[in-house]
């Protein structure tokens, strides 16, 4: 009955879908109790009804940002498809930049504050990053081996490492290194600790995707490299890395966007990192929201960052694929 209802009035029923959806939006808003203040900033006038009337001004409200979001999904749709992203973009990032502002943040102090943040704790952070990255991509790609060897002792040794290392959280990992190693006679660093916790518990991640993108290439392109005269090693290095890199790339890129971010844990042993900086700036005036809030947009730039050097790398393969 319904589908038949929708190919004989198809206009009909798509404007009776676009009001249920509406209804569904302002209901959904009215329960999750959104505020009708901003009519009285809107409307002056409106400020003592919307005062002596909260359920009716909150239902009033629903309905008319659920209206305002309508529109907007409309002139957006109208836009062609790059424009249609640019708007989503700014749309989005002006409505966060005034979540942010109600906050009351003293900007004064954020500008005071940011550039001992940046020069000090983005250095220290990309850092630490590099070099974690760096390693585990090594400590990946021998365990992906490891795990694809018939030696049942190196198979062995692979699975414990990498059960071990992503079965344990990450901060557990830093304080066992960190205040572990003492214990036998080996003292290391904080920052030493944090790059060593990092690359081990990312290299175990990272090892399933190296392993996965390896197996993912046909039997025959070893087989026709064996025929060739190449060495194993010469068909890992020159044969099947190079194609299984195109399928490599999009999940490490994500580890690695994982990775900068969690490199945050390592201010728990006193590295003076992105979010260790933004605690202690931001108790010397008790403003922590505002050097949260920085540290935030910060790694927020740096992931932005990552991820167009990933598609750049991604386009990168993809070309030689096609070729």
């Amino acid at each position: 009955m319904l589908a038949r209802l929708i190919l004989t009035y198809p206009d009909a029923m798509r404007r009776v879908g676009v009001a249920l959806i509406i209804l569904v939006i302002t209901l959904g808003l009215f329960q999750l109790g959104v505020s009708s203040h901003w009519l009285g900033y809107m409307l002056p006038s409106s400020a003592p009804w919307v005062t002596d009337n909260p359920l009716v001004s909150r239902l009033v409200s629903s309905l008319l940002i659920a209206l305002i979001l309508a529109a907007n999904w409309t002139l957006l749709r109208l836009l062609p498809r790059r424009w249609q992203i640019i708007g989503v973009w700014v749309e989005l990032f002006v409505l966060l930049m005034l979540f942010f502002y109600s906050f009351n943040l003293s900007f004064a102090f954020i500008a005071k504050k940011i550039g001992f943040l940046i020069t000090q704790g983005v250095t220290t952070t990309l850092f630490i990053s590099a070099i974690s990255i760096a390693v585990a991509t090594v400590i990946a790609l021998a365990g992906a081996i490891a795990k694809l060897s018939r030696n049942g002792v190196i198979y062995g040794l692979a699975t414990f490492y990498t059960s071990l290392f992503r079965g344990l959280p990450l901060l557990m990992q830093i304080y066992i290194i960190y205040l572990g190693l003492p214990q036998v006679g080996y003292v290391i660093g904080a920052i030493p600790a944090g790059i060593l916790a990092l690359s081990l518990c990312y290299g175990a991640y990272m090892t399933e995707i190296f392993r996965a993108g390896i197996e993912s290439i046909d039997r025959g392109q070893s087989e026709a490299a064996t025929a060739l005269g190449l060495k194993p090693g010469q068909t890992m290095a020159l044969v099947i890395l190079p194609q299984a890199m195109r399928i490599i790339i999009p999940p490490t890129g994500n580890q690695f966007i994982a990775m900068l971010k969690d490199s945050s844990l390592v201010s728990v042993v006193g590295v003076w990192e992105i979010m260790y900086l933004a605690r202690t700036q931001g108790q010397t005036e008790f403003r922590h929201i505002e050097m949260l809030i920085t540290a935030s947009m910060i790694y927020w730039l740096l992931s932005i960052g990552l991820e167009y050097t990933q598609s750049r790398i991604e386009e990168r393969f993809g070309r030689f694929n096609v070729r």
